[in-house]
């Protein structure tokens, strides 16, 4: 429920920045540009203004900002728990004649913003194997087990970024039918000389497939980046595991 109103309310705050952004700035710009070349006798200038103006842009680029921020967050929080994996957290509970005996409670007792990280909730879910069965294969398939349940956690989290990015060129194609619709509207204008509600029209279909287009090559190239500090993170799991633990239980 967390995450859910976590997620609403950065999309609430991406609607809000950018469609004050929209009010404020590129509408003015826009409708300022295109009545500059109305009385000049000349067609809508590719100015950004222009480009941006119309609705499906603004979802665009509010969804892109959304997906941006949970992006950044996400890596941010894997970025935060880094420093772990430079530490021997069984250091102290190691005495060097009952290795890991008390390894459990001493990593239950640690504090709340560290015992919920994912290497070390890797680490409880392989010493409670370790203690009820004291066979060193059993923890070591507890091991990869926690190691594939973050894996899926990840894809869960990943999915709802996933359709996002799918979603923004789709409405941009809204814009691309809109606009060729409308333009169909006005041939008979064309037809009698006046090609300006045309190509204005022209103008909206082509520029929301291009704003939905970029803003979908910007948000696979950061989700490119998250899967792989995922991917990253997976395998540093797997190795500290086998580093700082399996090698103290098979002594």
């Amino acid at each position: 429920m967390n995450e859910l109103v976590r997620g609403a309310a950065i999309l609430a705050g991406s609607g809000a920045a950018i469609h004050l952004f929209y009010v404020q700035v590129i509408r003015p710009g826009a409708a300022a540009a295109i009545e500059a070349a109305r009385l000049a006798g000349q067609s809508a200038p590719r100015e950004w203004t222009v480009i941006l103006k119309d609705w499906e842009q603004e979802v665009c680029l509010v969804l892109m900002v959304f997906c941006a921020i949970r992006i950044l967050m996400m890596m941010w929080a894997l970025a935060s728990e880094q420093y772990l994996f430079g530490v021997d957290v069984f250091e102290e509970a190691d005495d060097g004649t009952a290795p890991l005996a008390e390894a459990l409670d001493e990593l239950e007792a640690l504090p709340a913003e560290t015992t919920g990280t994912q290497l070390v909730e890797a680490l409880k879910a392989s010493l409670r194997r370790y203690r009820i069965t004291g066979d060193v294969q059993n923890t070591s398939d507890a091991i990869r087990t926690s190691v594939e349940a973050l894996g899926m956690r990840f894809e869960a989290d990943n999915a709802m970024i996933r359709y996002v990015i799918w979603a923004i060129p789709s409405i941009g194609f809204v814009g691309t039918v809109r606009g060729i619709g409308q333009a169909l509207s006005q041939a008979d204008e064309a037809l009698a000389g006046d090609i300006a509600g045309m190509t204005a029209s022209l103008g909206t279909a082509f520029n929301s497939t291009l704003v939905a287009l970029l803003a979908s090559l910007v948000l696979m190239l950061l989700l490119h980046a998250l899967q792989r500090a995922q991917d990253r993170r997976l395998v540093d799991i797997q190795a500290y595991c086998e580093e700082f633990l399996l090698k103290r239980i098979s002594r």
